[in-house]
C-alpha cells in the first residue's frame, strides 16, 4: 500500500506519522504557539527530525465551537509557512483546509496533500482537488465545528461512518480522483460523544474494507481528557496509547502533536506485530 505525495511515494508497509502544525491563535492544544513563521518552521524541523513523514499545516481551528475565518486570512497564515517548509525541508506537506482557494494557494506553495474535515463537500473543493491532482484525505464529521457536539446521533457509529466515507470515495472516483490519491479519516472527536469515539476505536478494523489507507487523529483529544482528567498538554501518554490501538486495528497514518513519543511507541508495536506474524 502506498500514497503518491507529489514527487514522493509514501510506502505504507509500516505505520507513518503526520505531525500537526497549527498556525492559528485558537487551536485547542497549541493555539498561538506557532503563529510566527520562524517558530512554525522550527517546529516543523523538530517534527521531521523526530521522524514525521508528513507535516500537516492548518490555519483555521476546527475545535468544537470554533468560528470560521475567511479564505484570505487562512491563506495569509499558512502560505508563508508552507513556502518556507517546502524551500528548506525535505518532507511531504499537507494542508488542513476545506476551502478551494486555500487548497489552490497551498498546492502552489508546495503542499502535496489536502486534508479536508468536510471531505470535499464545501463549494468548489471537489473540483479543486481533482484539478490539482494531489492526494486527499476525506474525513467524517457530523455537523460543522460550531455545532458538531450538539447531541450527535448514530444508528451504528462505525457502520454509519463507513457508509459516509464510501459515498465520498465514489464521488471522488466520479470526479477523477482515484484510490491511489485517497486517504480516509473517521474523524475522532468530530460530531461524536466520548462513548461513540470509544466504540469507533474498538471497531476501527471495519473501515479497512473501504480500500484507501486509514488515517486517524486522536492526539490530545477531549476524549483522552475525559478518561484521564488531564489537560490537553498532559495527554501525551494517553494519545500514544490510543495511537497504538488504532494501528493495531488497521490505521496506516497517525496524525499527532507528539511525534517522537508516538514514533517510539509505533516501533515497539510494529516489532511485536511482526514477531507474531513470523510465528504464525
Amino acid at each position: 500500500m502506498q500514497l503518491r505525495l507529489g514527487a514522493r511515494i509514501l510506502v505504507l508497509d509500516q505505520p507513518r506519522v503526520m505531525g500537526i502544525l497549527n498556525v492559528t491563535p485558537d487551536s485547542f492544544s497549541d493555539g498561538g504557539r506557532f503563529f510566527d513563521r520562524d517558530d512554525a518552521l522550527r517546529h516543523a524541523e523538530n517534527m521531521l527530525a523526530a521522524g514525521a513523514s508528513i507535516i500537516d499545516v492548518g490555519g483555521e481551528s476546527t475545535r468544537p465551537g470554533a468560528a470560521s475565518v475567511s479564505a484570505q486570512e487562512e491563506a495569509d497564515r499558512i502560505i508563508p509557512v508552507i513556502e518556507a517548509i517546502a524551500r528548506q525541508l525535505d518532507v511531504a506537506i499537507s494542508v488542513d483546509t476545506s476551502k478551494a482557494p486555500v487548497m489552490r494557494a497551498a498546492v502552489a506553495a508546495g503542499a502535496a496533500l489536502i486534508n479536508d474535515v468536510y471531505a470535499l463537500r464545501q463549494e468548489g473543493a471537489l473540483e479543486a482537488a481533482a484539478e490539482l491532482e494531489v492526494a486527499v484525505c476525506l474525513m467524517h464529521m457530523q455537523g460543522t465545528p460550531t455545532s458538531m457536539q450538539a447531541n450527535p446521533h448514530y444508528q451504528n457509529v462505525a457502520g454509519d461512518i463507513m457508509e459516509f466515507l464510501k459515498e465520498r470515495i465514489a464521488v471522488c472516483h466520479a470526479a477523477g480522483i482515484q484510490s491511489g490519491r485517497l486517504l480516509v479519516d473517521p474523524g475522532f472527536g468530530f460530531g461524536k460523544t466520548d462513548r461513540q469515539n470509544l466504540e469507533l476505536l474498538h471497531n476501527l478494523q471495519q473501515l479497512s474494507v473501504l480500500g484507501p489507507p486509514l488515517l486517524v487523529g486522536l492526539s490530545r483529544k477531549r476524549l483522552l481528557g475525559s478518561l484521564t482528567g488531564r489537560s490537553a498538554e498532559q495527554r501525551v501518554f494517553a494519545g500514544v496509547a490510543a495511537a497504538v490501538m488504532a494501528v493495531e486495528r488497521g490505521a496506516r497514518i497517525v496524525r499527532t502533536h507528539d511525534v517522537a513519543q508516538t514514533i517510539d511507541a509505533l516501533r515497539v508495536a510494529k516489532a511485536v506485530m511482526e514477531a507474531g506474524q513470523a510465528n504464525g
